[in-house]
């Protein structure tokens, strides 16, 4: 599948767009097609040997011919025009946040800055602040900016890395040489990022998986290849370390693969108390040297007196002492789920239709939907006034009785504004079955603000809860400046639950999850979904509930619609 390519392609021209100073609009357009081509459960190949490039969310006629193009030749034409035309140096400096058009190419033609190291440099050698309408906390702001993006771009965000895994695992696991196979390290344990992707192979012959694996379309080249362990870049650049290890050998090898490394050390500490030593080979008494566990998990746990582990809470983090006390946490799963709390349809921002997006809940197996979209306080997704609301639950109202027992929940993505005040008054907001309250716009300023903003929005008895509490997008963009434990504590005091976005953003991170759950908070899942193929997304959310230990006591989602609303009703007037 070369669908990441071809979205990297779209992204890299909406860049552009935007250096060139194009309709934002345009820019949108772009960026839209390389969202919804990267959440493609098929390959965009096979899409355009049918003739279908059309049928992608997003994709009108200009977008399917640029992609045909690059499918065909591996070049497009009217990228390399816009490399022509605008210093593409400024649109890697672009992935800095704060660094807009019009600064990023400023920095690339009068410093002739190329990279973000370059630009690191610069700022601390104090050659910023001199460029016309920059200045010294200009500078310091940049370089602060520049070395957190550095940071973060050193790992890959978990929504691109785990498809990746899983497409190797799939072109792989026919293979006849190939028993088993799975992702290890932290794609298993579900971090929201990570480093290189680790794929085990359970096999009696390892040059035959090599000899298929070096083979496969998706590899630009091959790294290392040795007896066990081979070592290629994909096409999408990146690094994956296949292992190949003995069936019988299997579960301790997945063990020690997965890690975490701090899970491993206790693990490893416990066998020898009690007698053994352990490794990636298996468990070993230390008297006779004989091998007494090593084909699964499970059988390794049990010799030291634990019950098996999950592997997303597998961090050092009290699961070993829950384990050896009965305590663990059953962790909420996929089947739980009766719904999605967060989507959106053409009334704002999103590709597909309030039907379509019902109908394609209704094959995931869910028995509703909420329908959220934007409010008209952010301007660029042309979001819900009071007229388009009352339209769009008019059109609900009817699919509800079509769709019958299924229900569409009737919800809004409320903008937060400026001054914390909110789009709609309390009156119209009653009328909703679902509120939550999203800040996208005006966090650059200081962290104080932010959470006054974030806490009068969740003071209001028509707000249900808190979308992406901290605004961060994995991979992309930090969280905005916050005091998350005031915010914690108020949604916990106020019965306000708190979201985790299972698109991009993997927002609320795990930790804070954890933080809040311990504190007795109550949180949502959501795939964000902007069109229908998008609601699969909601197993990265899932990924960040079970990293935090969440169960199904704890998620609203494995709730049926009449006692959603049966929540909401009681708060509406007035009674706990």
């Amino acid at each position: 599948m070369r669908n990441s390519e071809v979205a990297d392609q779209l992204d890299r021209i909406a860049d552009l767009l935007e250096l060139k100073g194009s309709d934002r609009y345009r820019v949108y357009a772009y960026q839209e097609a390389a969202r919804a081509i990267r959440s493609l459960g098929r390959d965009i190949e096979t899409i355009r040997q049918e003739g279908r490039l059309e049928e992608i969310q997003g994709v009108g006629p200009s977008i399917a011919a640029k992609i045909a193009e690059f499918l065909k030749t591996n070049h497009c034409a009217y990228l390399e025009q816009l490399e022509r035309e605008v210093p593409v140096e400024a649109a890697t400096l672009m992935q800095v946040p704060g660094l807009g058009p019009k600064r990023a190419r400023l920095l690339a033609e009068k410093l002739k800055i190329k990279s973000v190291s370059e630009l690191i440099r610069a700022a601390e050698d104090h050659r910023i602040q001199a460029l016309p309408g920059m200045g010294e906390k200009s500078e310091q702001q940049l370089l602060k900016e520049a070395r957190r993006y550095a940071a973060r771009s050193s790992r890959i965000p978990l929504y691109l890395a785990w498809p990746q895994a899983e497409e190797l695992a799939t072109l792989l696991r026919d293979h006849p040489a190939v028993e088993r196979i799975e992702p290890a390290g932290s794609i298993r344990r579900r971090k929201e990022t990570i480093g290189d992707i680790d794929l085990l192979v359970a096999s009696r012959d390892a040059q035959a998986v090599f000899d298929r694996m070096v083979r496969l379309p998706v590899v630009q080249e091959v790294i290392l290849r040795g007896p066990t362990k081979c070592t290629i870049l994909t096409r999408s650049q990146f690094q994956v370390d296949v292992r190949v290890i003995a069936p019988e050998e299997w579960g301790s090898a997945l063990l020690y693969f997965t890690g975490s490394k701090a899970h491993n050390i206790r693990l490893r500490s416990l066998a020898l108390a009690k007698g053994y030593t352990l490794s990636e080979y298996g468990i070993f008494r230390l008297d006779t040297g004989k091998r007494v566990a090593s084909r699964t998990e499970a059988e390794i746990y049990e010799t030291l007196g634990l019950t098996w582990i999950p592997p997303e809470i597998r961090e050092d983090g009290g699961e070993l002492e829950a384990a050896a006390g009965g305590t663990l946490p059953e962790l909420v799963e996929l089947e739980d789920l009766r719904g999605d709390f967060h989507t959106h349809t053409t009334y704002s921002d999103g590709r597909d239709s309030v039907e379509t997006m019902a109908r394609a809940a209704i094959a995931r197996g869910y028995d509703w939907l909420v329908v959220s979209d934007h409010s008209f306080g952010l301007p660029v997704v042309g979001g819900l006034t009071k007229e388009k609301a009352l339209q769009q639950r008019r059109e609900i109202a009817i699919l509800n009785r079509e769709l019958a027992p299924f229900r569409i929940l009737h919800g809004v993505e409320l903008e937060i504004r400026g001054d914390g005040t909110l789009d709609f008054d309390d009156a119209f907001l009653a009328g909703f079955d679902v509120v939550g309250a999203s800040l996208h716009s005006g966090t650059r300023r200081d962290g104080e603000r932010n959470t006054r903003r974030i806490l009068q929005a969740l003071e209001d008895p028509e707000v249900d809860g808190l979308n992406h509490p901290t605004g961060r997008i994995t991979g992309k963009r930090d969280a905005y400046d916050l005091d998350v434990d005031r915010v914690i504590e108020a949604a916990r005091r106020l019965g306000k639950t708190l979201e985790i976005d299972g698109n991009e953003r993997l927002d609320l991170p795990s930790e804070l999850v954890r933080r809040a759950r311990d504190r007795g908070s109550s949180f949502t899942l959501s795939s964000d979904a902007h069109g229908a193929d998008q609601l699969s997304l909601i197993r990265y959310a899932l990924a960040i509930a079970r990293r935090g230990w969440l169960e199904k006591r704890h998620v609203l989602n494995v709730l049926d619609a009449q006692a959603l609303t049966a929540r909401r009703h009681p708060r509406k007037h007035g009674r706990p």
